[in-house]
C-alpha cells in the first residue's frame, strides 16, 4: 500500500507539472514566438529489492493496458546495460510529442491506476522529465530509429553556460557521424541538463565509434557532470514501435 501511495503521489505531481507546462506553452504572448518542440518524455524506474522479475512482468502488463486503451503514442523501452549506478534500470520514453499532446494523454487516471496495480508494487520511479529536441545540434528528426542498442549521454552544465554550450555543439554539427539526437530538459529535474541519444545496431558499433562520442574540447569546462550509458532496446517494452534489426 505504501508503494501505491507513492506512485499515486508521483502521478499527481507529474500531471500537475505537465499541465502547467502546457498552459505556459499555449499562453498568449505579446510577440509571436517561434514554434517550440517537438518534445520527448523520458524517465527511469528500477526494481525494488528482489522484485526484478515481478517488475518486468508488471511493466509488460501495464504496456498492454496502453494497447487496449488504443494509445496512439509510440513508447520505447530500454534496459540500461552499462552504467555505474543505473545498471538494470528501465528507461521509458516517447518522442516527437507536441506540448498539446503532452497535456492530453490517453486516460491518465486509468493509466496511473493500472500502473499502481501492475508496476509500482515492484518498482520505484526515479526520474520523469520533458525534454525539448534540439535540431540545430542534432543529426536526425528527434524520433530515434528503434535499433537494438543506443548510446545515452547525460550532461549537466554549470549555471549560465547553456547558450555557449549549444552554440559550440551547433558549430560541430557537420562533423556528426550517424544519427545523433540532442534534447534539453525543460520540466522535471535539475537544469541545465541535456541528453544525447545515439541509436546504433550493436554495442560493437558503439565501441568502434567511441572517438566520435567525445564532446568538443571547448565545452569541457562548461560541464558539471557527464554520464555515458549503453542501452538495450527491449522488444517486449515497446508500444507502436517496431524494432529495426540489422541484417
Amino acid at each position: 500500500m505504501k508503494h501505491r501511495w507513492l506512485g499515486m503521489a508521483s502521478g499527481l505531481v507529474l500531471g500537475f507539472v505537465f499541465s502547467t507546462f502546457v498552459i505556459a506553452q499555449n499562453a498568449p504572448t505579446v510577440q509571436k514566438e517561434k514554434p517550440q518542440g517537438p518534445y520527448a518524455r523520458i524517465g527511469f524506474f528500477r526494481a525494488l529489492d528482489g522484485h526484478w522479475l515481478e517488475m518486468e512482468t508488471g511493466y509488460v502488463r501495464h504496456l498492454d493496458w496502453h494497447r487496449r486503451a488504443k494509445d496512439p503514442w509510440a513508447w520505447y523501452g530500454y534496459a540500461v546495460s552499462s552504467s555505474t549506478e543505473r545498471k538494470a534500470w528501465i528507461l521509458y520514453a516517447t518522442f516527437g510529442r507536441s506540448a498539446a499532446e503532452l497535456g492530453s494523454p490517453v486516460a491518465p487516471a486509468e493509466d496511473w491506476s493500472d500502473a499502481l496495480t501492475t508496476l509500482f508494487p515492484h518498482a520505484k520511479l526515479l526520474e520523469d522529465g520533458i525534454y525539448e529536441f534540439l535540431p540545430a545540434l542534432s543529426r536526425g528528426d528527434g524520433v530515434p530509429t528503434p535499433t537494438l542498442c543506443a548510446d545515452y549521454t547525460t550532461v549537466e552544465l554549470n549555471r549560465g553556460t547553456s547558450k555557449v554550450f549549444e552554440a559550440a555543439l551547433a558549430g560541430e554539427k557537420s562533423k556528426l557521424q550517424g544519427e545523433t539526437l540532442w534534447y534539453r530538459l525543460v520540466v522535471g529535474g535539475n537544469t541545465p541538463r541535456y541528453v544525447r541519444l545515439r541509436p546504433r545496431s550493436s554495442l560493437a558499433l558503439i565501441l568502434d565509434e567511441r572517438a566520435d562520442q567525445a564532446l568538443p574540447d571547448k565545452v569541457i569546462g562548461l560541464i558539471s557532470t557527464i554520464k555515458n550509458e549503453a542501452l538495450n532496446l527491449r522488444p517486449d517494452f515497446l508500444v507502436n514501435v517496431t524494432p529495426v534489426v540489422a541484417h
